[in-house]
């Protein structure tokens, strides 16, 4: 059973910068694609940043292009969203989720993702 543990949300001004990081437990982290999301009030939840098994391939939604950076590290068995020049449309609660996908391919749409996070919630003060 895939375990996942967010923590590193926060309030924050406009231009700051916040350091997500998601925890993993239960199975084999080189074996699994990892992905952030996010959820604003009222609105569907959507993908943010996603990475291979092998931290080699990355996607990012354009909104957050040349501001966030996914990364991995397998031997902590951790994933890692970095955001920059935060502003306030970048409020909602921050999801970790994760699929097993061990080879090249790696899903980077949220019905793709099978086991998730309690989510963290990231707010961006004006």
């Amino acid at each position: 059973q895939v375990q996942l543990v967010e923590s590193g949300g926060g309030l924050v001004q406009t231009g700051g910068s916040l350091r997500l990081s998601c925890a993993f437990s239960g199975r084999t982290f080189s074996n699994y694609a990892m992905g952030w999301f996010r959820q604003a009030p009222g609105k569907e939840r959507e993908s943010v940043a996603t990475i291979d098994s092998s931290g080699d391939s990355t996607f990012y939604t354009d909104s957050v292009k040349g501001r966030f950076t996914i990364s991995r590290d397998n031997a902590k068995y951790s994933v890692y969203l970095q955001m920059n020049s935060l502003k306030p449309e970048d409020t909602a609660v921050y999801y970790c989720a994760t699929r097993y996908a061990p080879g090249r391919w790696y899903p980077t749409e949220v019905h793709e993702y099978r086991d998730w996070g309690q989510g963290t919630q990231v707010t961006v003060s004006s």
